[in-house]
């Protein structure tokens, strides 16, 4: 089977040099080597922010219209293109075709949202704070930046910041994972198709090396990351240090916190889908219920009877649930399944052995449930990114609450349950950023921001909706008089804001 090529795009086309070092792109379901990645030096990464930095000033002095234009232009092919992208998720990710759907489908919300740039800058007036003189308010882009986005979400994730950063007048600069890098190019396309100026996008494909150079740069003047936790504080340690403004998103320990008096089939049902959806490869996925006694036997029992249901196989073929995103990857969660065992939890569910439907060197692990797990398991401390389901058995919802609260990641948390207090005392106290009620993946949409506390976010701004638009704008306050009045003559003309 031939390999593809798949290289970086500076200035609206595919780089045209020849890189020292690539990594191979695999088919998850197959095990197959399906393209060559051209890794990124440092002066490649130097010849992407230049293009990107002479393209900010253009871009950031054109109107607020002829931006919103081109969003709308952008949104329109993304919804055009959104299956051709699901094939190239599920071709080098491996989650199923509905999933990569869905995720494309999120992305384009947060493209929608950017579409209202001229609202969202408005700024603030305040007219004759002192005799003849106004004090109003406005929002300016930085210039160059820089997003660096994860193997789990190719296309949503890069969406979260991209629109945003552009519509404000920003360019930037994409890192995508070198896992699953054909999705960003292929959306980064979409850009200049849609009549975006060449240079205010641009995609480097790479690795530490390139990471590191972005960081560093000093005409990148703020980076957007999503990621691990370790690696996260990392990017923001090293952004900040080089004067950047940063936002890394990091990793995360989710709980779905079950009441007595839960529906324990809507729970059943939810406990399935968040666990084991795009298998478990969700910084949102729950990978931690803790069933608040008596429900843990009944809710265990549901639980088996809707994973012996699943389908786990190649992602074209109609399955649940697809592989992994890579043999090592694959290998790592397994290894969490032996740990788990060796400590002593009770594997409920073993997803080791299949069946699945695919072929044999892909790069397989089927739904995995374990029941009776404590605190101190590496099954339930660690952020295992697979489709592993622990269940914790506490006595009370003081406990379920302590348990979550003393954990150190914040970024999302579910409670399940028909008691509206319970419910309503549980988002005021939980220590978590993003909260569901009845909702086992609490993604806000895109008009809100999404982001969790503690270890699962470095920086004070959330991503997209309000804060996205303030990260990527710094404000100004002009304090103005005029001392004589000025008119500028005839025109009968339609006014436009060209």
């Amino acid at each position: 089977m031939s390999t593809e090529r798949i290289t970086h795009l500076v200035g609206g086309a595919p780089w045209t040099g020849v890189s020292e070092r690539t990594s191979k792109v695999y088919n998850p379901a197959t095990g197959e080597v399906t393209g060559e990645l051209d890794l990124a030096s440092a002066a490649t990464v130097d010849e992407a922010v230049k293009v990107a930095h002479d393209a900010s000033r253009a871009w950031g002095r054109t109107s607020l219209t002829k931006r919103a234009q081109v969003l709308f232009a952008f949104r329109e092919l993304l919804n055009a293109n959104k299956e051709k992208i699901a094939a190239l998720i599920t071709a080098e990710h491996g989650k199923v075709l509905s999933d990569a759907l869905g995720e494309v489908t999120r992305g384009q919300e947060v493209a929608e949202f950017a579409c209202g740039i001229p609202h969202l800058l408005k700024g603030g007036f305040s007219e004759n704070v002192s005799t003849n003189v106004d004090v109003y308010s406005i929002r300016q882009p930085l210039g160059a930046v820089a997003v660096i986005s994860p193997f789990n979400f190719p296309a949503m994730v890069p969406l979260w910041f991209v629109p945003i950063a552009v519509a404000c007048g920003n360019s930037v600069v994409i890192k995508p994972s070198e896992k699953d890098p054909s999705a960003v190019n292929a959306v980064a396309a979409l850009w200049k198709e849609a009549g975006l100026p060449d240079g205010v996008v641009n995609v480097v494909h790479g690795d530490k090396e390139a990471v590191d150079r972005l960081l560093e740069h000093p005409d990148i003047k703020a980076v957007s990351f999503v990621g691990s936790t370790p690696i996260a504080k990392y990017v923001y340690e090293t952004g900040t240090r080089n004067g950047k403004r940063v936002q890394a998103l990091g990793g995360a320990k989710n709980h779905m916190v079950v009441l007595p008096d839960a529906d324990l089939d809507l729970t059943a049902d939810a406990a399935v889908n968040a666990g084991f959806g795009s298998a478990g490869e969700r910084c949102m996925a729950i990978s931690a219920l803790i069933a608040v006694e008596p429900v843990a036997d009944d809710l265990i029992g549901k639980i088996k009877e809707r994973m012996a249901q699943l389908r786990t196989g190649d992602g074209t073929r109609g399955c649940d649930m697809g592989p992994l995103v890579t043999g090592e990857h694959r290998d790592k969660v397994v290894g969490y399944v032996e740990a788990g065992v060796e400590a002593g939890a009770e594997l409920a569910v073993d997803g080791r052995d299949g069946p699945f439907d695919g072929a044999d060197d892909g790069f397989w692990l089927g739904p995995t449930l374990f029941d009776k797990v404590t605190p101190d398991m590496s099954i339930y401390t660690d952020e295992i990114f697979g489709p592993v389901l622990s269940v914790v058995r506490v006595p009370s919802y003081d406990a379920a609450l302590d348990l979550v609260n003393s954990n150190p990641y914040g970024n999302g948390t579910a409670i399940f349950t028909n008691d509206g207090g319970a419910a309503r005392r549980y988002q005021t106290e939980v220590e978590v950023g993003m909260v569901g009620v009845n909702v086992p993946i609490p993604v806000p949409m895109a008009y809100y921001s999404f982001g969790g506390w503690k270890n699962s976010l470095f920086g004070d701004t959330h991503a997209h909706g309000a804060e996205g638009v303030h990260f990527f704008t710094r404000g100004k306050v002009v304090t103005s008089r005029w001392l004589d009045p000025s008119h500028g003559g005839l025109n009968l003309g339609f006014p436009t804001h060209d």
